[in-house]
């Protein structure tokens, strides 16, 4: 390469006016100040790094000098294609180059510009680089600006080099570098993006079957291979088993600990039965702290043996927190999948789960295997279709009371009626008790019927003319009213806005009841005796094991359980029984009314006996209105 000063100034150059003719300062031939957002971007370029590789120093030298009269004063230099290699390895950070444009002189020893150009092309960290080339012809010429971008270079300058040409082509090849490292910035970050989508699609693909918890299968999941299960079983003609487990202590262990210790209780159990399983079936959390566990080719008696191991190995589990330890157990349920059976998947799971309710209500800790005829079952049964006409018929007033005449053995006078409660039905007929209240009770709606009963009982006594004012009721209630926060106030209320007194107003619950709550029941016996209602202990005798208990209830009466009455006439023992009755509430100043009274011997026989009140068929059947019941009793005059 000639040593001359190639790089020299073009003769009609004036350095002076340069600045404002590049556009550095204003628009070219205007004189005018840049916009503030040009200015702002010329200043990032001037900040950006040039390399500038040249064999001769003088004409590095002057491109340098060009370079700082704008303000491009990043400038690193090399004298050679090896010398630029180990600079353009040097601005190299996390695989990426600091280096923004370099402009490399073609005619150099050892290794031309062409060739230095095409190491860099070859190279992904300086692949990006703009390049400018240097070429010392004065004019243009094809094969060296053909060879110069095919090698890879950005642009071509032609010696010698004007200030007012280079600055420009400059400042496009920052401004081309900086848009291929903000596009490649936001390609990486794309990628990153996807990268971390996919991780999250993977995640929630996991979990739609996958317990989150646990690591467990989910029941999503085991829906899935139940389905498949039970295909497999009809075509390979062997049968398999659905095991339901449900822990029995966890509700006490995470109400008393916290849920983070529940959560670590149900994490150490999915652990424990995932070992003892293994390969053999499916595990999968169902539920907050029920289990489930498919396996193919058992029969019922290898189904029942594998349930119970599976319950001892509950019952053998031990979850320690801190310095306590707690022995939780499991009640276990069974449902088989028979060969010969078409059984949905759903349905074994709901037989699976069925039987593990008969399990925990048979006392839990123990192993059930599905049965049609389950009481509980037929309980269920008789809930799906009970529930929602009690939820009606509490919303729009289909219930009803009847009354059944009490007569008075003294007086031979009816003045005591008892309130019955009845439902109507679809037909309009009356629906008897029996046939919704223990669904009533068990689903959790016997509270709303308990207080219908008092409030419309009030209303048919505040209904009565006043002549009829001694006229009393005894109303039944459950065993859960008495538990309810919400029957004084309402009792209250309806006392004070009817003026009803309340000694006219008997409320009775049955013995077994009574004892069952012993304590919350007379709390609330003593508080309804405070506001003068009366108190009668219904089905006295059932219980007799629960005398002692007796005197502590402050009643008023005690009916004679039905059972001793029935027979009463042909029956000594009935009889003496009875009579003891009678002695017992004497002694305790109490009353007595004995129920089922059916024929006129019976009820001279209770009169007798010294009975001070007498219900059933013979004296009276349900009337459905208050003064019919009065009007209607058979007050038969009873003999001594």
């Amino acid at each position: 390469m000639s040593t001359s000063p190639d790089l020299s100034p073009d003769p009609s150059y004036d350095p002076a006016a340069a600045p404002a003719g590049l556009g550095l300062d204003g628009p070219a031939g205007s004189g005018g100040p840049l916009p503030e957002s040009c200015i702002h971007d010329l200043d990032a370029l001037r900040r950006m790094r040039i390399l500038v590789v040249d064999d001769i120093p003088d004409n590095v030298d002057l491109l340098k000098a060009m370079l700082a009269k704008s303000g491009f004063t990043n400038v690193v230099t090399a004298g050679n294609g090896r010398e630029a290699l180990e600079c353009l390895q040097t601005y190299v950070e996390n695989g990426s180059s600091t280096i923004d444009a370099v402009l490399l002189d073609i005619m150099m020893p050892e290794m031309d510009g062409f060739q230095l150009c095409r190491i860099m092309r070859a190279h992904d960290e300086w692949a990006d680089i703009p390049v400018t080339m240097i070429t010392a012809n004065a004019s243009w010429q094809d094969k060296v600006a053909r060879a110069s971008y095919e090698a890879g270079a950005t642009d071509i300058l032609f010696k010698p080099i004007r200030r007012v040409e280079l600055l420009p082509r400059v400042i496009s090849a920052l401004a081309l570098k900086r848009e291929r490292d903000l596009r490649k910035r936001r390609e990486q970050e794309l990628e990153t993006e996807l990268a971390e989508r996919r991780i999250v699609e993977a995640r929630l693909q996991h979990l739609v079957y996958h317990d989150d918890l646990t690591g467990l299968c989910n029941r999503r999941y085991l829906e899935r291979h139940l389905e498949e299960a039970v295909r497999r079983c009809r075509e390979q003609r062997r049968d398999g088993a659905l095991f339901y487990i449900d822990l029995d202590q966890f509700k006490v262990i995470n109400d008393t600990e916290g849920h983070q210790v529940g959560d670590r209780l149900l994490v150490e159990v999915a652990n424990t039965l995932r070992a003892h399983i293994g390969p053999r079936g499916i595990l999968a959390r169902v539920s907050a702290d029920e289990y489930a566990v498919l396996m193919e080719g058992l029969d019922e008696a290898r189904a029942l043996e594998t349930a119970e191991q599976l319950r001892a190995l509950m019952d053998a589990f031990t979850f320690r927190t801190e310095d306590r330890t707690y022995h939780i157990g499991a009640s276990i349920g069974v449902a088989l999948l028979r060969h010969d059976e078409s059984a949905e998947p759903s349905e074994l799971l709901a037989r699976a789960d069925q039987a593990c309710y008969v399990a925990k209500t048979h006392g839990r800790n123990i192993v059930h295997l599905y049965n049609d005829d389950d009481t509980e079952m037929l309980t269920l049964r008789r809930a799906i279709h009970w529930v929602p006409l009690i939820r009606d018929a509490l919303a729009n007033d289909r219930f009803r009371l009847v009354f059944q005449p009490l007569l008075d053995l003294r007086t031979g006078q009816v003045t005591r009626c008892e309130a019955l409660i009845r439902m109507v039905g679809e037909d309009g007929r009356l629906v008897p008790p029996a046939s919704f209240i223990p669904v009533a009770e068990h689903m959790g709606l016997i509270h709303d019927i308990d207080l219908w009963v008092v409030s419309h009982a009030i209303d048919v006594l505040a209904s009565l003319p006043p002549e009829r004012g001694e006229v009393a009721l005894n109303v039944n209630l459950s065993s859960y009213a008495f538990q309810d926060t919400a029957l004084l106030p309402l009792l209250r209320r309806k006392l004070r806005e009817t003026g009803v007194a309340a000694h006219r107003l008997t409320f009775e619950i049955t013995e077994t009841a009574a004892v069952a709550n012993f304590a919350q029941t007379r709390e609330m016996i003593l508080k309804l005796r405070e506001l003068g209602c009366r108190f009668a202990l219904d089905d006295f005798g059932s219980g007799f094991n629960t005398f002692s208990y007796i005197k502590e209830l402050p009643a008023d009466f005690l009916k004679i359980d039905g059972a001793f009455v029935t027979n009463l006439i042909n029956d000594p023992v009935d009889q003496t029984l009875v009579r003891s009755m009678i002695k017992i509430a004497r002694t305790l100043g109490k009353r007595t009314i004995a129920e089922f009274v059916e024929s006129q011997e019976a009820l001279e026989l209770l009169a007798a006996f010294g009975v001070d009140y007498a219900q059933g068929y013979h004296i009276g059947r349900p009337a459905e209105t208050l003064e019919q019941a009065l009007a209607g009793a058979a007050a038969a005059e009873p003999t001594a």
